[in-house]
């Protein structure tokens, strides 16, 4: 459910239904659900009865068309234990990350690329993105600051950079890139995303930087420093 939709069996893709694909990603999201409940998710605008029919045609189809994907319980419904969801492993990955275990390679490049079922626009949908999207941004920090504290400078500017593309006015995450910069020793790097960072919130907020990026900046070279600190002048000052 990653970056787009599919089913693969046998290491084969198999088409599946727009229909049969919202049932099969509502209970890998959200685990056993009742009929009813699962029902009125997936089409709240229509009748209890319509809703219903509309389910028990999808599970018609699923079941004859897709075998071992559903395991119904009575009136429940939940996927076969031995069905792979890559929105889990993403899940995983970011706990093991922010409980300290040893991350893969490539760890900021799968968070980076792990949205979820973009260009679909239900609610439940909806709410569940901006919950991934507040994961994969914490992970992403949490490894920056992970190999910083190894001093592998480069692996964390990777993931810092990761989390800004993501949300660019995400303080902590502009606040660990810095951070990167300056234990790098890349000094000018550290200056020009203060900058630029601080120009964006004014020019989309209206407001400035915490206090903490003011003392980061302040411990670089002063004279650096002091050149970002200065108002910019605009041309006809000078004319």
């Amino acid at each position: 459910m990653l970056g787009s939709w599919q089913l693969r069996i046998n290491g084969g893709r198999v088409e599946v239904g727009h229909r049969q694909q919202r049932v099969i990603s509502a209970l890998a999201l959200f685990g056993t659900r009742s009929r009813l409940s699962l029902a009125s998710l997936l089409w709240p605008d229509s009748s209890e009865a319509q809703a219903a029919g509309n389910l028990r045609a999808s599970l018609f189809h699923i079941t004859h068309k897709l075998p071992g994907i559903l395991d119904p319980k009575h009136d429940y419904l939940s996927l076969e234990p031995d069905v792979d969801v890559d929105f889990h492993k993403i899940r995983w990955l970011i706990a093991d990350i922010q409980d300290g275990n040893a991350a893969p390679s490539g760890s900021a490049h799968l968070l980076y690329h792990a949205d979820l079922l973009p260009g679909w626009y239900d609610d439940w949908v909806i709410f569940e993105q901006e919950r991934l999207q507040q994961l994969r941004l914490d992970g992403l920090e949490a490894l920056a600051r992970s190999f910083l504290q190894i001093g592998d400078t480069g692996r964390a500017t990777e993931a810092a950079l990761a989390a800004t593309s993501i949300e660019p006015l995400r303080e902590s995450a502009q606040l660990v890139l810095l951070q990167c910069h300056v234990q790098a020793g890349n000094n000018a790097s550290a200056l020009q995303s203060f900058h630029d960072f601080r120009g964006r919130l004014n020019r989309e907020l209206g407001v400035r930087p915490s206090s903490i990026f003011e003392s980061l900046v302040d411990s670089l070279h002063p004279v650096q420093a002091s050149a970002v600190h200065a108002p910019t002048r605009s041309r006809s000052a000078y004319q």
